[in-house]
């Protein structure tokens, strides 16, 4: 894609976390895009609700500003949480990193999101959801971990930081905000389980069930 559609993809993906309730109450999220080998888009601080085009600065892979306005001081702390799983995984075409609220849940109680709702099937997920130790946001303690997930583990496309939020990554910005939603969904029907006895876990067998239906049907999800 050319730079402008992927920054009209980034818009189109915030404001789709906006409008199904993605974000905390403050409305902070931070969205990134591969752009080509060398760069990123990504967002330059603040709330995501009402995000333009404009509002998005270029990196490079290393996290230095290559083009556009400087970013907020308090974006410094995130870059290298974005920059890093691209260099990781060169097959992810964008990151999003927010405090969905029923993800939260399960992040802040140190509990894994388990695989249970067929619809994270057809996002590739084939294991649960893990919850990376605390650590501050965006140290290098904090990075490592994230990265060890990334590189370690290919079924797995979105990981929880303890005690603080969600990081999803996965093909395109649009992509990415509806893993987000329906990560969010699972958790919130996870929850809702324990009512009646407890979320029950697929199979392993469904996942290669699942792609070849998916494959049989010519569809991405």
């Amino acid at each position: 894609m050319q730079e402008n559609q992927i920054r009209q993809q980034i818009v189109e993906a915030a404001h789709l976390l906006a409008s199904t309730g993605m974000l905390f109450r403050g409305e902070h999220a931070n969205l990134s895009a591969r752009l080509d080998d060398a760069h990123i888009l990504m967002t330059r601080g603040g709330s995501i609700a009402n995000l333009t085009e404009n509002d998005l600065a270029v990196l490079d892979l290393s996290g230095q500003l290559a083009r556009g306005e400087a970013m907020d001081p308090t974006m410094q702390e995130v870059i290298q949480m974005h920059a890093r799983v691209y260099r990781a995984r060169p097959g992810v075409g964008a990151v999003i990193h927010t405090h969905a609220p029923h993800i939260t849940a399960f992040a802040v109680a140190h509990q894994p999101i388990p695989l249970v709702y067929e619809p994270l099937l057809r996002f590739g997920l084939t294991e649960a959801i893990p919850v990376v130790p605390w650590a501050p946001r965006g140290s290098e303690k904090s990075v490592n971990a994230i990265v060890d997930v990334v590189e370690n583990h290919p079924g797995l496309y979105a990981l929880m930081m303890a005690n603080h939020g969600v990081l999803v990554f996965h093909q395109d910005p649009i992509s990415t905000a509806r893993l987000l939603a329906t990560l969010d969904e699972a958790a919130e029907l996870t929850i809702q389980a324990q009512a009646l006895g407890g979320a029950k876990e697929l199979a392993q067998e469904a996942v290669d069930e699942v792609r070849e239906r998916m494959a049989a049907f010519g569809s991405r999800r």
